[in-house]
């Protein structure tokens, strides 16, 4: 269990997690206890634990943060939630998200992309490439859930989302000054920031296909709306599953790719095929060409596998549950370790290799899972992997980059980046 009060939580945030829980997962099996957070936590390392507790008895086991993430987020945000609260608000964001939704979002997100990129190239300047995907990432959220947003709303929402997103992994205290409360401070203003929002869409009384117009626009069957702090709860929710996960993997694919320059001409001849075809360029991407990258897309899902963002999903039981000859106490937390499944050689043979091609068949049911399972998935996950294909797109066909120092190394914020965020130099391809 670790140390008195801290448990292993010290290990959590600076160790290796293919090291941490592989090594406790040797010693111990499929099933050991431990204590992180604060809290005194059952670890699942086998497919059949995880999909019991994701899947097959979800009723058993609710969705569970630190309080202290949770007042940073919003307590009604939907990942808080489990029931029929929780299904409505998820039905909400998976509309928003739908293809329909998600082909007319191709060019605003492409735009976003290449005026990134082109700003990395611009000056002989070594850019922190984290750093950058987060601001990508910031704004197709935004575009996800506004639509258009003017300047002033944008930069008022950024800086003060900067402010919550730098606490919300600090030591939770109640001293003045610190980044903790520096981040309570913050979401306070952020909820001025989107009252006002929705009081100007109320005004409006328009109908738009984007988030907030579900959200705005839901009744449930007793003819009840949601809130305003619902609302802003949401939105604030959706921001912070959508910006680090995705910029952290969309970091680790140009690692990759870097490190691998065979695969690099490989997914670059996919994609030149696509740029051609659209004279160069000049025409923009359609949403059925995003859907014909099998390569890059078998990239995608194998640096999902092998970065494993998301090393673990909390729950707690809510009532005493025995599982495969175990008890699992009532008000333990119960931690699936997505990680130790992704890494596990039964399930993908060299685990520790970058290969896309062990994703040209499909994985055995319940070992690949980087966006969750069952009813508490991540609804946005096709708006991530869009996100990326069009970065990819545009990356190796108009540029080039090349990692700057050590390109060795991992440190953790909590979700695991390369060192130092991946240092790089862009510049546009001469050929273009």
């Amino acid at each position: 269990m670790g140390w008195p009060f801290i448990g292993e939580t010290l290990q959590l945030y600076s160790q290796d997690p293919n090291i941490l829980f592989a090594t406790k997962q040797k010693r111990y099996g499929d099933i050991f206890k431990t204590h992180i957070l604060g809290c005194r936590c059952i670890m699942l390392a086998s497919p059949e634990a995880s999909r019991f507790v994701l899947v097959t008895h979800p009723h058993l086991f609710k969705p569970t943060y630190p309080k202290s993430k949770e007042k940073l987020i919003g307590p009604s945000a939907l990942f808080f939630h489990q029931g029929v609260y929780h299904s409505q608000l998820r039905k909400l964001v998976r509309n928003s998200l739908s293809p329909n939704t998600l082909q007319k979002r191709v060019a605003d997100i492409e735009a976003i992309a290449i005026s990134a990129l082109e700003s990395w190239a611009r000056g002989d300047q070594v850019i922190n490439t984290f750093h950058e995907m987060k601001k990508i990432s910031f704004d197709v959220g935004i575009l996800s859930i506004f639509g258009e947003l003017n300047d002033n709303y944008r930069e008022q929402l950024k800086e003060n989302y900067c402010i919550v997103n730098k606490g919300y992994n600090s030591l939770p205290t109640s001293i003045p000054g610190t980044a903790y409360q520096k981040a309570l401070l913050a979401r306070e203003r952020l909820n001025e920031v989107l009252s006002e929002k929705i009081y100007e869409r109320e005004e409006k009384k328009t109908v738009e296909k984007d988030l907030l117009g579900h959200l705005l626009n839901f009744k449930d069957e007793k003819g009840e709306t949601l809130s305003k702090d619902q609302i802003s709860d949401n939105i604030i929710g959706v921001l912070f599953a959508a910006q680090d996960t995705t910029a952290s993997v969309l970091t680790w694919i140009l690692k990759y790719l870097h490190d691998d320059q065979k695969l690099l001409e490989a997914v670059k001849a996919e994609q030149k095929a696509i740029f051609e075809a659209n004279d160069g360029g000049r025409k923009p991407l359609t949403w059925a060409q995003t859907r014909n990258m099998p390569l890059t897309y078998r990239v995608i899902l194998e640096s999902l596998r092998m970065a494993s963002i998301i090393s673990f999903t909390f729950r707690e039981a809510v009532t005493d549950v025995e599982y495969n000859g175990y008890l699992i106490p009532k008000g333990w937390k119960v931690m699936p370790l997505f990680r130790n499944i992704h890494h596990n050689p039964e399930f993908f043979s060299d685990p520790q290799k970058f290969d896309p091609s062990r994703f040209e068949g499909h994985p055995k049911a319940n070992t690949f899972m980087p966006f969750g399972n069952g009813v508490h998935s991540c609804p946005g996950n096709e708006l991530a992997k869009q996100e990326m294909l069009i970065l990819i797109h545009h990356l190796v066909n108009r540029f080039r980059w090349k990692v700057m120092g050590s390109n060795s190394g991992i440190q953790y914020g909590p979700f695991p980046v390369p060192q130092n965020g991946l240092p790089a130099r862009f510049w546009k391809d001469p050929a273009i």
